[in-house]
């Protein structure tokens, strides 16, 4: 469905171009949910609006291909891409409150997204839009189509956020931290949602997100994304069980869930800023096991099991990890 190769998304900064998104591949099949899992700040937001062709200065995409069923989306002219977002490739925004116009009704701003790709005509609009609410799940679907954002709760918005993204019954949806400050209950209520969308309507979805309880519930396969770069990526059964990037495991020991009052584990330091990015891995300074080759450069992808791949010189059997270089203080206290 979707085939991303080596997309680099940098930002012109005075100090000069910084990767926010470096060489960059995965993909994404038909009918399948690929989770993209991070820190915040691990560019995977960046990667999203990327897709879309939606980033703004300062930010541009610099290389690599976005091949959407064959074509390559980089090449296509903003006219052509318009006709590609929201009828092939929808976007799910993580803020329904300021993805949504505040002086529009809800009921025109799903219409809309119809009318722009001429699939209703503008008297019936209206009723395609009630028939979406009630589609994800909206109690009242008509009085709630003449309601402004403000009226709405949170979990409300995010599912008129949905029914914007499937009017146009897309092949590909990408939300974005789609549970982001929802309360559990209407998390797991807007995660069954999802699912339940994309059986009926047969989509693929790209899933971003940093929470990896989400991930383990919902997605096929997982990417794990660290300043800017995929450094693990394989079936969800496969990383949850044997994680092989120091990262990955990391984030997995990080989970609540221990004996109770036991603290909780955390990895030390927090992810880099943009434009500063260490040289080598860049997660070497935060990592318990680097040794002298991670500070060098980025280590490549080594294939640990059958669609299971990390980026992490641990596994390069020419290597011994013997020479470990202890985190200095200044890097602990970080």
């Amino acid at each position: 469905m979707l085939e991303v190769s080596h997309l680099t998304t940098v930002f012109d900064l005075p100090s000069g171009p910084a990767r926010a998104v470096d060489d960059v591949s995965f993909e994404i099949r038909a009918g399948e949910t690929l989770g993209l899992v991070g820190e915040s700040g691990s560019g995977k937001s960046v990667t999203a609006l990327s897709i879309m062709r939606l980033v703004q200065q300062p930010g541009r995409i610099a290389g690599g291909q976005l091949l959407f069923k064959g074509r390559d989306l980089l090449t296509l002219s903003e006219s052509d891409m318009r006709k590609v977002r929201g009828a092939q490739i929808s976007l799910i925004f993580q803020e329904p409150m300021t993805a949504l116009n505040p002086v529009f009704t809800i009921g025109d701003q799903i219409g809309e997204a119809l009318l722009v790709h001429g699939l209703t005509t503008r008297r019936q609009a209206n009723t395609h839009a009630i028939e979406l609410l009630e589609a994800v799940r909206i109690p009242n679907a008509d009085a709630r189509a003449r309601d402004y954002p403000h009226q709405l709760s949170g979990g409300m918005r995010q599912r008129v956020l949905i029914a914007m993204a499937i009017a146009c019954k897309p092949s590909l949806v990408v939300a974005d931290e789609p549970t982001t400050a929802l309360d559990v209950t209407i998390q797991a209520e807007i995660l069954d949602l999802l699912r339940e969308m994309k059986k009926t309507l047969n989509l693929s979805l790209l899933l971003i997100t940093h929470d990896l309880g989400v991930v383990a519930e919902t997605a096929d396969r997982v990417a794990i994304m660290y300043a800017g770069r995929i450094v693990e990526h394989g079936p969800v059964r496969s990383i949850f069980r044997a994680p092989q990037h120091p990262y990955t495991r990391g984030l997995l020991a990080s989970l609540p869930g221990g004996a109770r009052g036991q603290r909780l584990r955390a990895i030390e330091g927090s992810v880099p800023v943009l434009g500063a990015f260490p040289g080598g891995c860049a997660f070497h300074p935060r990592c318990p096991d680097r040794f002298g080759p991670c500070t060098g450069t980025p280590p490549p992808e080594y294939a640990v099991s059958d669609g299971h791949g990390a980026c992490c010189y641990l596994h390069d059997d020419s290597l011994k990890p013997s020479d470990r270089l202890e985190p200095s203080m200044d890097e602990r206290r970080a």
